[in-house]
């Protein structure tokens, strides 16, 4: 095969135009915009010339005329600007550019609708090829020089109609797409990839076959294993028997003739089996890593559009910037590249409105008019890494603060006592802008939120990182495909589940001492900071949790503002899965993202890190959260246990710690609606409530327990400061078994109360 791979005699011509039309429109773009940079750069003409020769030739083939004339034009263009007798301003390559669009678009329409659409758009080709005619015009001043910052280029022809079904993606795949079945992608598949992989499938091919003739070893051991067993049978019955000592002896040497051979031939089974595992694994490892690598796409093809995009959104803003791309060989998940564009766009575009400024104020601070971005792409610990960064004013870190109280986001003195990384994550929140009003670029505060909930879903992370005055950076952190996962894989009620390392923290070990306990809620210390600590299977729905006695394996999720501690029950190690999408007839499941099989064959669910914090959040506001059990013993298992519900933190303390030192396993509630859901989900020997609290009262919430079939007998206790004769008749007529007033009692006279109800903390 030639060095393209691609039968194309299946495929029509105007179908194999689309293709080139694409690939020289690429050409086009970058060396103008490179011209744009340095319009003294002769030499990046040439190709240029060649680029609108071979479209005027193609396009002559498949009787585009319009195209034919603008490629031509063009191409009159680049000739006089070789030449010397014409000089490419900033204005006239806008013009030159958008021919190349047009070129595009047409090139894009279904056959069978060209000419209509052509017809259809009629005025806006005439005014779009007028322009070019005059561009091409040397005697023609269109201003600029080339080098300096121009005016914005004159408003555009009426742009057409787009073309039906017009795919707009930078570094769509060309003509190969036009032989694809309707909604499936298709990849390019170098001949040198291929004959790998036929390698590769005939080597698995083979080591399968070879497994044959360890099946029939197998059997002629099992027979020689036999005939062992024979041999030790004679030996016993020879024993026995009281056979003397040389015929024990014998039947010893028998046995020993028997035994050798058989022991010899298990060591030479194992070490085939060693052999052929190795091979097979080898085998597997290759197949896979080919696979991935004909996903791969360079880097370069997903962000050709970008060069331009940045040029003309800073031209239409009065401002002068370029992007300089590095790792553009990078290579890339196609999938991960395909999702990466959007979010580098909004990237970029953030650069040039909020970061660069003005060519005016670049000049007064120093700076070269020309403002530089750089987008980069690298691998760096079997991770993608992206960066954005601009040679701009920054971020004005006061500001931020000033707009953080502004919106009482927080105090004066909080705000205050943040570092410049915590003012810097108030960006990434939804309807946060610096922006005084909205324009048509930004301002609205949509933007980096969007940019990091895109990220979050790829199981990557964002950061950002500022230089007041001299620039803003924003790093993107991704797995390098889609297809395989680096994943932790932890034990939750005896089952494996697989979380994304990209989106962990920290992993550690807790000792039951570092957990603490306030509102009902536990947490532990990491740093300076309180991290909640929630077990993994409540959220999962999985049964209750219990420590280990030798530490509680922690996973910490989340981001600096929301971290949360996952107790699990064993932290079974890292491993790169291959990614098993949920069959679609499922839906979308709750907490889980994906399926994969671990390297033992076992099946694992891949967790939705998003999902659980979501669900976490959500358990919070119910008031759902449970405890991690400590320990497994019988006699703490029997301790009794009572729910203390009190919109008071005082008084929830103070009840919750009496009883605890009278041995009472004590859980809290803040009002009637969290003690209700609480009483629903756990076993409680008594409940202690309040009367007023918001959302649900303790009148109310007596009501309801004594009004449900399973929890009607559960003994209620009323503390209210409450102490007139009809609020004691509302609390008994409720079903209350107790009821006493704050005012009146002391410590003894509630643990007599709860000890007249329900007893001893244990029998």
């Amino acid at each position: 095969m030639s060095g393209d791979d691609k039968d194309y005699s299946s495929m029509s011509l105007h179908a194999l135009f689309r293709g080139e039309a694409e690939g020289q429109a690429h050409i086009l773009t970058d060396g103008l915009l490179a011209l744009d940079r340095n319009p003294d750069d002769l030499a990046a003409i040439e190709p240029l010339m060649r680029a609108a020769h071979s479209l005027k030739g193609a396009a002559r083939i498949v009787n585009l005329e319009p195209v034919e004339r603008l490629a031509h034009v063009m191409e009159d263009c680049f000739v006089a600007a070789q030449k010397g007798r014409l000089r490419l301003t900033r204005t006239r390559i806008d013009r030159l550019l958008a021919g190349v669009d047009m070129i595009v678009r047409i090139a894009s329409v279904d056959e069978a609708e060209t000419a209509g659409w052509i017809a259809q758009n009629k005025p806006a080709l005439a005014n779009l090829l007028a322009s070019l005619y005059q561009a091409a015009d040397p005697a023609a001043d269109l201003g600029g020089s080339g080098d300096q910052a121009d005016a914005p280029a004159p408003a555009p022809a009426p742009s057409p109609s787009p073309p039906p079904g017009e795919r707009i993606a930078a570094g769509a795949p060309g003509p190969a797409d036009d032989t694809a079945p309707a909604g499936e992608a298709v990849l390019k598949v170098s001949s040198r990839s291929f004959d790998r992989l036929l390698s590769l499938a005939s080597e698995a091919r083979v080591g399968a076959h070879a497994l044959q003739p360890y099946l029939q070893s197998l059997q002629r051991y099992k027979q020689r294993q036999q005939d062992m067993f024979a041999a030790f049978e004679q030996l016993r019955q020879t024993l026995l028997a009281g056979a003397s000592g040389d015929i024990v002896l014998d039947r010893l040497a028998l046995l020993q003739q028997r035994v050798a051979p058989l022991r010899e031939e298990l060591a030479a089974r194992i070490a085939e089996f060693e052999a052929h595992e190795r091979r097979l694994l080898s085998v597997a490892r290759h197949t896979l890593d080919e696979v991935l690598a004909l996903r791969m796409r360079p880097f370069a093809d997903g962000v050709r559009a970008l060069p331009r995009m940045v040029r003309d959104l800073a031209r239409s803003l009065g401002k002068d910037a370029r992007l300089e791309i590095g790792g553009r060989d990078t290579l890339v998940d196609r999938d991960v590249l395909a999702r990466v564009e959007n979010i580098l766009n909004q990237l970029l575009r953030n650069a040039v409105d909020h970061g660069i400024e003005q060519p005016q104020q670049r000049a007064g601070a120093g700076k070269p008019v020309q403002a530089a971005i750089r987008l980069e792409a690298r691998h760096s610990g079997g991770m993608l890494v992206i960066q954005v960064s601009d040679d701009g004013a920054g971020v004005d870190l006061e500001r931020v603060r000033g707009r953080i109280v502004e919106r009482q986001m927080a105090s004066t003195a909080m705000a205050a006592a943040m570092s410049d990384a915590e003012l810097l994550d108030f960006l990434l929140l939804p309807a946060f802008s610096l922006k005084e009003s909205a324009g048509t670029v930004s301002g609205r505060g949509v933007g980096l939120d969007v940019v990091q909930a895109e990220v979050r879903a790829m199981n990557g992370a964002l950061a950002l990182s500022s230089r007041t005055g001299s620039g803003f950076t924003a790093e993107i952190t991704l797995p390098l495909s889609q297809s395989i996962v680096r994943t932790l894989v932890a034990e939750v009620a005896g089952e494996p589940y697989a979380v994304p390392i990209a989106r962990i923290e920290r992993v550690l070990r807790l000792a039951a001492a570092d957990i603490q306990t306030l509102e009902d809620k536990q947490f532990f210390a990491m740093g300076d900071e309180h991290v909640s600590l929630i077990p993994a299977a409540q959220l999962l729905e999985l049964g209750e949790a219990r420590s280990a006695a030798d530490g509680i394996p922690v996973v910490v999720i989340g981001t600096p503002q929301r971290r949360y501690g996952l107790a699990v029950d064993a932290i079974l190690g890292e491993q790169s899965l291959a990614v098993q999408p949920i069959e679609q007839v499922f839906g979308k499941l709750r907490d889980v993202s994906a399926a994969a099989l671990l390297d033992d064959g076992t099946p694992v669910l891949i967790l939705d890190v998003a999902d659980m914090i979501a669900g976490i959040e959500r358990l919070a506001a119910e008031g759902g959260f449970g405890r991690l059990q400590r320990g497994n013993s019988a006699a703490e298992r029997r301790r009794k246990r009572v729910l203390v519900i009190d919109d008071s933190l005082t008084v929830r303390e103070m009840e919750r710690k009496l009883l605890q030192a009278r041995g009472y396993e004590v859980d809290t509630a803040v009002d009637g609606m969290d003690g209700w859901n609480a009483v629903r989900s756990n076993d409680y020997a008594l409940v202690i409530t309040d009367v007023d609290m918001p959302r649900m009262d303790g009148i109310e919430l007596t009501a309801l327990i004594k009004a449900d079939g399973r929890l009607h007998a559960l003994p209620v206790m009323i503390v209210s400061y409450k102490d007139r004769p009809d609020d004691r008749a509302r609390g008994i007529d409720a079903g209350a078994d107790y009821y006493l007033t704050k005012g009146s009692f002391h410590d003894e006279t509630l643990l007599e109360a709860v000890f007249d109800l329900i007893g001893e903390a244990a029998p």
